[in-house]
């Protein structure tokens, strides 16, 4: 009974963990709602980038994915770049 106990509580931290971190932008803005997808392309230096999704150009960064504090819906990863404007 005890290790069950334990294993709940684990479980129920990192739930907490995740979801406060989702919901703390620094800019207040949150993550742009539309998006569209992004084929796959290969840079001037060779390098190829996989397709993915992206939010739609708008007249700021602070709600695109990789924007601090925002988290992108489709990775999970949060935004570590500071908007320009």
């Amino acid at each position: 009974m005890g290790m069950t106990k334990w294993i709940l509580a684990g479980a129920f931290a990192l739930v907490a963990t995740g979801a406060n971190a989702q919901y703390a932008p620094s800019y207040g803005a949150g993550s742009n709602p539309n998006s569209h997808t992004n084929s796959g392309y290969t840079t001037n230096s060779g390098t190829y980038v996989q397709p993915h999704q992206q939010t739609n150009p708008n007249s700021t960064q602070r709600d695109n994915y990789s924007a601090t504090g925002n988290v992108n819906p489709y990775t999970g990863s949060a935004g570590t770049r500071n908007p320009r404007y």
